[in-house]
């Protein structure tokens, strides 16, 4: 997988808009509750079958987000670091991870499109490969116990409002 996605999220919008799909620009369905049916990017990563997929359910609209990766995500991150019950070397270590993912700010890191057909959700998601990381420095933070401050909703709604 490319370390970025922003030539392909402007390669997907502009087949959307030349197969005259209707193309609804929004945030990431993942959080609302539904049933969702997952493609298999891995396999098959072209997302021209999941369109086609689309086309033969008779289903034109396409839910499209990108996330993009922000400095204020690492610096929300460093901040909790500095809270959690870790030892030094522990600290030390994700502090260099999260530092080192300066060089993806401002990059897209994930891309999801969502059609609904007969009560369900199906999703196409591809991710950078340096997502990953992201992911496995949130996962060592939030496996540290320590709770977000009220009416925080942790990690900065990295995965809500991008």
């Amino acid at each position: 997988m490319t370390p970025n996605l922003d030539s392909l999220s402007e390669e997907i919008q502009q087949y959307l808009e030349s197969e005259h799909f209707i193309l609804f620009r929004s945030r990431t369905r993942l959080l609302d509750e539904g049933a969702y049916i997952y493609w298999d990017t891995h396999k098959q990563p072209d997302y021209h079958r999941f369109l086609d997929c689309a086309l033969q359910l008779g289903v034109r609209l396409v839910h499209f987000h990108s996330r993009e990766f922000r400095h204020e995500h690492r610096e929300e991150a460093l901040e909790l670091l500095e809270e959690v019950e870790l030892t030094r070397e522990e600290k030390r270590d994700l502090q260099r991870r999260i530092k080192e993912l300066a060089i993806y700010e401002g990059f897209l890191c994930a891309i999801e499109m969502t059609f609904d057909f007969e009560g369900r959700i199906y999703v196409f998601e591809l991710e950078t490969e340096w997502f990953d990381e992201w992911r496995d420095i949130l996962d060592s933070l939030e496996a540290s116990d320590v709770e977000p401050a009220e009416g925080e909703g942790g990690y900065g709604g990295f995965y809500s409002n991008n």
